[in-house]
Formats: C-alpha cells, sequence, structure tokens
C-alpha cells in the first residue's frame, strides 16, 4: 500500500475563495524574499530555505492558520502563541482572517523568518 502523497491544492480543496486569496497572498510575501521550496504533509504545508523550514500554512475553512521561526520572541495580534524550539528560535502561530492582516509589518515577520530558512540564526551569535 503506498502512502498518499498530499498537495498544496489537497489543501485548499474546499476552502473558500477568501482563505485562498490569504494564501496567495502569503506566498506572495515569501516570494518577495526569495526562492523557497514545499514540503507538504497532511498536517501543513511547510516552506522551506535552503537550510531548513522556515514558514507553514495550514488552510482553514474560514480562516488561514500557520507558523513563523523567529529568532526572537514576537507580540502581535495575528500571534496567538510562541514558544521556544531551540536555543536560538521561537516558533510562532498565527491566524489571518482578513487580507489587510498581511500588511508591511507581517511582511517584515515573513522576511525575519525567510532568513531563519537560510540559516541566518546560526552566524547571528544570539541565544
Amino acid at each position: 500500500m503506498t502512502e498518499r502523497v498530499w498537495s498544496v491544492d489537497d489543501h485548499l480543496d474546499g476552502r473558500t475563495e477568501g482563505v485562498r486569496e490569504l494564501y496567495r497572498r502569503l506566498i506572495d510575501m515569501v516570494e518577495a524574499c526569495g526562492p523557497f521550496s514545499y514540503a507538504v504533509s497532511k498536517s501543513a504545508i511547510t516552506l522551506k530555505g535552503t537550510r531548513r523550514g522556515f514558514a507553514g500554512a495550514v488552510p482553514k475553512q474560514d480562516r488561514l492558520d500557520g507558523y513563523l521561526d523567529l529568532q526572537r520572541r514576537v507580540d502581535d495580534p495575528r500571534i496567538l502563541s510562541s514558544s521556544p524550539y531551540t536555543k536560538r528560535l521561537f516558533v510562532h502561530y498565527f491566524r489571518l482572517t482578513e487580507p489587510d492582516q498581511l500588511d508591511d509589518s507581517f511582511a517584515e515577520l515573513i522576511a525575519e523568518a525567510y532568513a531563519v530558512g537560510q540559516g541566518e540564526h546560526l552566524s547571528s551569535g544570539l541565544g
């Protein structure tokens, strides 16, 4: 028996156009940072840099949930929770329900997470 291979389309299937738009805007922000790859599983769409995964998306029926790996703890209304992930990283779980939540400040968080995916946290001397 072969294991099912998950795709981005599987995660977006049956989601509202609003959730699909939130996902597209999130991916546009990541693409603005540079190249990345996907690792798709049943539970999430993980976005990977050259060194590691740095963000993930979980499209729900009425919202887009996900996570960002950052080198610092961030206090932001879109962040539901954050916790230490490694000595140098904090995982931040976010929830997006409206397009205007994907603003410049969220783009900055995406860029910070993207840098983690490129291994910046390994040479920053933090942690």
